[in-house]
């Protein structure tokens, strides 16, 4: 009777899990989505409390107390620029928990088969490798490390070498039991290895997709831990992450028309960057916060691009308020967001939802670029690489042929930066000598702070 209560409690969480996940790809219902995702989760922790045979509730209890401090903590804590660190640890941390549940696993089998042993060193291999991976992807990501790819002479070899060696440690699990945990914390040092100089070879502007990958790895190790642990729920739940995380990694790879090989082999700033073509050469032309404010109150169509820029000035409050006082002068507001904008997936959505700001009013990038020659201003805040002509009319440029939001189309276009300085993947912008193009200089926050002043003024 308890094994039936406990597959239906199982049964109930993995319809939370679905449920929770189709929600969470519309905006209107993902906070609902993330609820039902957690009570699912709620369900099968407690679930599997009484299925396994507990040797000690004391210290499980200690570690969930300690664990919900600590992520309280966190939470309350972390800055919305802060967010794709947060995330990078936290596939980290659940590679980390795959790699242990696969250790630990080794030691309750009463008579394991090559069939565990392959199990086993799957979780422990993808364990390990998005534990040092999305480390790695934290240090670019909050500038800790240089964001710039790092390549060892002949790194290509040397990662070959590595993954042959952890191919042969695989086949010894199952012919020496005896030191097999001995040989699963070589697999497991040697893939760490491998993870780390995996990402290190990755540019910062690769991170986002870096970031989605890991997701799908942590899926994909929790899935392996399942079958390790003959945890149906496990399976279930590690499949469904590890597929939606590679779903994304595949859509995000197609915005920047760049196969996953090339971002994973070829970052960025790995690849030789061209001179300034003579479309680059020139001056910029700056603007002043009060004729920026004279080009908007004329305008009817204005398009915003946010950036990470935004993130980084915590702007998002200021462009809503501007975004309002804009309305009320009898303008049209939208915003375009690429699909790699900022430094993890949906990174802008998630700052223009905390301001507040409709959905409604968020365009993706073919939609934007539709109907940019009817947009009187465009305001690029803070992004440099997701509007960079090169990718479309230099065939030189590293990012050639990622599809870009055509800001320069723009009647006007208003460049809201703190310098000339390159963007994250460190690529020249000609975007900012275009003779539409004015740069309002300073912190993006204090500008729209002014221009909203402005029309303030103006009511």
């Amino acid at each position: 009777m308890a094994s039936i209560m406990i597959s239906m409690v199982y049964l109930i969480a993995t319809f939370l899990f679905i449920l929770g996940l189709k929600w969470l790809g519309k905006p209107d219902t993902a906070v609902k989505g993330n609820r039902y995702s957690a009570i699912g989760m709620g369900l099968a922790v407690v679930a599997t409390l009484f299925e396994q045979d507990i040797l000690s509730f004391t210290w499980i209890f200690a570690g969930l107390l300690l664990g919900s401090a600590i992520g309280y903590w966190i939470a309350q804590r972390v800055k919305m620029t802060g967010m794709p660190e947060m995330v990078a640890l936290l596939n980290g941390l659940g590679g980390g928990s795959s790699l242990f549940v696969g250790l630990a696993a080794t030691q309750v089998e009463s008579m394991p088969n090559v069939l565990f042993w392959i199990v086993i060193a799957f979780s422990v291999i993808i364990g390990s490798i998005t534990l040092t991976g999305s480390f790695i992807a934290w240090g670019k990501l909050a500038e800790k490390i240089p964001s710039k790819p790092f390549l060892l002479p002949g790194q290509k070899w040397i990662s070959a070498a590595l993954v042959a060696i952890t191919l042969v440690l695989t086949v010894c699990l199952s012919l020496f039991p005896d030191i097999a945990m001995d040989t699963l914390l070589a697999i497991a040092c040697i893939a760490g290895l491998l993870g780390m100089l995996s990402v290190m070879s990755i540019g910062g502007g690769d991170m986002p997709v870096v970031i989605s990958l890991l997701n799908s790895y942590s899926g994909l190790a929790a899935c392996a831990a399942g079958f390790a642990t003959q945890n149906t729920l496990l399976i279930v739940a590690g499949a469904l992450v590890g597929a939606s995380g590679i779903i994304l990694t595949n859509i995000m790879c197609k915005a920047m028309n760049r196969p996953l090989s090339n971002v994973l082999f070829s970052g960025f700033q790995s690849t030789k960057v061209t001179t300034l073509n003579d479309q680059t050469q020139g001056t910029a032309q700056p603007i002043t916060a009060d004729d920026a404010f004279i080009v908007l109150e004329a305008a009817r169509q204005v398009l915003i691009v946010p950036g990470y820029g935004m993130a980084v000035a915590q702007a998002q409050h200021m462009v809503r308020e501007l975004t309002e006082y804009l309305e009320a002068n009898g303008c049209e507001v939208r915003f375009a967001i690429h699909p790699v904008a900022g430094r993890m997936p949906g990174h802008m959505n998630v700052l223009l939802a905390e301001a507040n700001i409709s959905y409604d009013l968020l365009l993706d990038l073919e939609d934007a670029n539709a109907t940019m020659e009817t947009i009187d201003v465009g305001i690029v805040i803070g992004a440099n690489d997701v509007v960079n002509p090169d990718a479309r009319d230099n065939s030189e440029s590293p990012i050639y042929g990622m599809p870009i939001i055509n800001i320069d189309s723009a009647k006007t276009v208003l460049v809201l930066k703190r310098s000339m300085s390159k963007g994250f993947a460190g690529i020249e912008n000609p975007l900012f000598f275009k003779p539409n193009v004015r740069m309002l200089f300073g912190d993006a926050k204090s500008s729209l702070q002014t221009l909203a002043g402005e029309f303030k003024n103006l009511g």
